[in-house]
């Protein structure tokens, strides 16, 4: 049973590839769209003679092994099949079939039973029903031990008993054991509710074929791949549904328009896609960490599903939402993936039992979220910063940085030592290509790059983005050989004069206006809301060149502009997140010709070429986020009351914890996801945003929370003599607003997940 070690040495080229996966999940859709129609779906799922004929004709396919050899499909294969199973409605006993094949695998040649068993098994003429009994994770799911040679006891929940040859049932005692369906000693009555088909108890004074010892970790990790698994056909039931459903908001028309314009169900379906793909991303990245053998398998898992399972059922309920009554009646396919999502979706303990395994990890064993396997190149880079800021982010410098007051830290700090050194290292180039003098480095290197200095809390390493991969596109050759090389050392700083009054995340409207006068540019306008002004030497302006153009924004132009240019007036204020913004107003500023970048009135293609790079820079505040939240839980694992630490032992404390880390790891994918597709040379546009938005939010949550976990403390600044964790938990609250207004609204970023991601009418 090697797939349940703690670690597994794995040879990872051994292992199915993505492509093979991707046919894998062609080859099922086709062949269940063949032979499982949706017309007949619900008639033939409640006849256990059709369960069995398909059933054969899957193990036809080979899916009735899989689980028996990782080289041939492990638990990432499995939940491919799975998923597709669950968009299907077909209730083949593919999970039950898989959880043998892992359990029994290194079994079968010492049994002749077993192997006869599992070679049925494979060819589709067994079928079995396995049930977890003490070890289920549901206090009601029975249990069952052998007295005289018998098997006796009673379980519930067990599926697929009406085609089943075989049950396969844990003792009390962690043995698998394997009597025979038909055996006179097992009764079995069906308990109808949301499953179909409905799922049984069984009551056992049966003859035992063969008993094979287990161990409970072994157990524990079989029934966490199982509620994967459950995760898997739900994700492929609420999918199926939702896809339905968008295309019905397309063509379904109230009050002469379709229902796909309205604002409150673009919205509405956006949160839904947010939903559905953090659940895919974690899913995946769980049964990938377990078939790589990361010791940290069993926490994403539990993650995985903490979230799933409240998120796919409220996808469900927005879908009936949405549908209406024309999706309320049981005619209708939508019922019967409304029936899988909620029932799956709270068996072995549900999502309170998963909240609170993810809890023990981080609060009893006192761990932090785990690390990601970001690849080998990733993983070098990672240990390369880490060793390099144990050397140089010393006393001193922490000092230097921890005595100016907050609003002068992070964007605005640089360090007379520190910054030179790490100018030094190229890093503030990592991500530049090397044909621009740049590393470049992977996004997942980068990734570690910026998680390893928020880890440490050093101030960020910033070239200026933006401006910087604007220019290497947009630039002429002048502009390029005087700004990237003082960009590469952080020795010039831009800000983004986007925002307007009356132009804030439509940006297409706004009003500020550059007009050409012989060689120079004359700007007059005002410009709002811009981050770090003040110490800004450039502005990376976006102006009106074109009143007329339509549409709007044809006639925008992009604009190098120093700030100390005559006519350039700052009036800073202090922002809710502790730092400063500023207003700029612009009275007949006057700047070179030469200062606008790319082509009249072709601003619009260079802001929006940054806009994805933006939004991801924005989501990776998830490694602070991340930071912030582990300083919470080193708080609640503090000693207060003579030993005893209360809060990280109270049941519901735990569950907030759980959850909040389960959304950690979502949003974690979701910036990795962007990321990846960025290194895939893929530009993410609407999965930025969905990145952005979560991440916003969460951060909300995550404030939110400390106060309710905390207390007052949790409420006090830096240098307030209780203020907990320095005053970090208010700030991060405070600057999680800008979070999501920040950089194009959580409102707007729907709408245009609504309209980029779902295709839905404008």
């Amino acid at each position: 049973m090697s797939v349940m070690k703690k670690s597994v040495a794995v040879d990872r080229e051994a292992l199915p590839s993505e492509e093979e996966r991707v046919m894998l999940r062609d080859s099922i859709r086709g062949f269940l769209e063949r032979y499982w129609s949706v017309d007949t779906a619900l008639e033939r799922a409640a006849s256990p003679q059709q369960v069995k004929l398909i059933w054969r004709e899957l193990a036809a396919q080979g899916l009735a092994a899989l689980g028996s050899d990782p080289s041939e499909g492990g638990v990432r294969e499995i939940l491919v099949v799975m998923e597709e199973l669950g968009r299907a409605a077909c209730p083949a006993p593919m999970l039950d079939a898989a959880l043998v094949n892992l359990a029994l695998r290194s079994q079968s040649s010492d049994s002749p039973e077993l192997a006869n068993l599992l070679s049925a098994l494979h060819q589709g003429e067994a079928s079995v029903s396995f049930g977890f009994g003490a070890f289920d994770g549901d206090a009601n799911a029975g249990s069952i031990a052998i007295e005289g040679g018998k098997l006796h006891g009673k379980l519930s929940f067990l599926e697929g008993i009406g085609s089943a040859t075989h049950l396969i049932v844990v003792t009390q005692d962690a043995r698998l054991v394997v009597v025979k369906a038909s055996d006179p000693g097992i009764v079995v009555k069906a308990t109808p509710g949301l499953a179909v088909p409905a799922l049984s108890t069984v009551s056992f004074a049966a003859s035992i074929v063969v008993s094979v010892p287990c161990s409970p970790e072994q157990l524990h990790d079989l029934n966490r791949i199982a509620r994967l698994a459950l995760v898997a056909r739900s994700l492929g039931a609420a999918r199926r549904a939702y896809d339905m459903v968008v295309e019905y908001a397309k063509e379904r028309h109230q009050f002469g328009q379709p229902i796909g314009k309205f604002q409150a169900i673009q919205h509405k379906l956006a949160n839904c896609l947010i939903g559905l793909e953090g659940v895919r991303l974690t899913l995946h990245h769980a049964a990938q960490s377990h078939d790589f053998g990361h010791e940290d398998w069993r926490f994403f898992a539990s993650a995985c599903y903490a979230f799933a399972s409240t998120a796919l059922r409220q996808v469900s309920l927005e879908t009936h939402h949405t549908f209406g009554a024309i999706g309320y009646s049981e005619e209708h396919e939508a019922p019967r993936h409304f029936r899988r999502t909620h029932g799956d979706l709270v068996r072995h303990g549900g999502p309170l039992r998963a909240r609170q395994e993810v809890a023990a990890y981080l609060l009893d064993e006192g761990r932090p979220m785990p690390e990601y396997d970001l690849g080998a190149a990733g993983n070098a880079f990672r240990s390369e910063v880490r060793s390099w800021l144990q050397q140089h982010w010393v006393e001193d410098a922490k000092k230097r940085h921890d005595a100016l007051p907050f609003e002068q830290r992070g964007y605005s700090f640089r360090d007379p030592v520190f910054h030179p050194k790490l100018a030094d290292t190229g890093w503030f180039t990592a991500a530049w290509p090397k044909s621009a003098g740049g590393q470049g480095r992977s996004p997942l290197e980068q990734l570690a790059m910026a998680e390893e200095i928020q880890r440490v809390d050093a101030p960020s390493v910033t070239s200026g983005e933006i401006p910087a991969f604007a220019l290497m596109r947009f630039g002429t050759p002048e502009q390029k050989a005087k700004f990237l090389p003082l960009l590469a050392r952080g020795e010039v700083r831009f800000c983004l004069g986007y925002s307007e009054p009356g132009s804030g995340s439509d940006l297409a409207s706004l009003k500020t206006s550059a007009v050409r006068d012989g060689e120079q540019w004359v700007i007059n306008g005002q410009k709002l809301w811009t981050t770090g002004a003040e110490k800004a030497d450039y502005m990376w302006l976006a102006a009106r060149t074109d009143p007329q153009a339509k549409p709007q924004h044809a006639g925008i132009s992009v604009f190098i502009v120093p700030m100390n240019t005559p006519g350039v007036t700052l009036r800073p204020s202090m922002a809710l997140y502790g730092h400063t913004f500023c207003s700029e107003f612009f009275d007949d500023v006057r700047i070179p010709a030469a200062n606008l970048v790319g082509e009249l009135n072709g601003g619009w293609k260079v802001i929006t070429a940054a806009l994805a790079t933006e939004r991801i820079m924005m989501g990776a505040f998830v490694s602070a986020a991340t930071q912030r939240f582990e300083q919470v839980l080193r708080y609640l694992r503090q000693d207060r009351n003579g030993g005893d630490a209360g809060l990280a032992r109270d049941r519901l404390v735990r569950d907030r914890i759980g959850m909040l880390a389960a959304e950690i790891e979502v949003a974690r994918q979701f910036l990795t996801d962007s990321i990846v597709m960025l290194e895939g040379g893929k530009l993410p546009v609407h999965e930025a945003a969905m990145s952005k938005v979560y991440t916003g939010e969460l951060m909300q949550r995550i404030g939110e929370s400390a106060l309710e976990l905390c207390g007052q403390g949790a409420t006090l600044s830096e240098g307030a003599e209780e203020a907990i964790t320095e005053g970090r938990l208010e700030q991060m609250l405070r600057q999680s607003i800008m979070m999501v207004v920040g950089g194009g609204s959580a409102e707007v970023q729907r709408n245009l997940i609504a309209l980029r991601g779902l295709n839905l009418p404008r």
